[in-house]
Formats: C-alpha cells, sequence, structure tokens
C-alpha cells in the first residue's frame, strides 16, 4: 500500500491484496510524516 503524504492525508476504500475484500483506509500526515493510520475491513 503506497501513501502520499504530501495530501495531508486521506479516507479510501481500497480491496485487500491477498483476500480481496474491501478495507476502509484512513490516514493523517503532516509536514511528510505519518501521523495517523488506521484500516478497517468492510462488511459485506
Amino acid at each position: 500500500m503506497l501513501l502520499d503524504y504530501s495530501s495531508g492525508g486521506q479516507a479510501y476504500v481500497e480491496d485487500c491484496e491477498v483476500c480481496c475484500n474491501p478495507i476502509s483506509v484512513n490516514y493523517e500526515a503532516d509536514d511528510g510524516n505519518l501521523t495517523g493510520f488506521s484500516a478497517e475491513p468492510l462488511q459485506q
């Protein structure tokens, strides 16, 4: 998983590379450093 720190953070849904189930990804970045990250499976 590649994260773009220059955006300041994002929230998006990505399919798992192993099982293909959707994952809700949220992260925050400040001044090029990762300051927060979470990844939770979505219920199907």
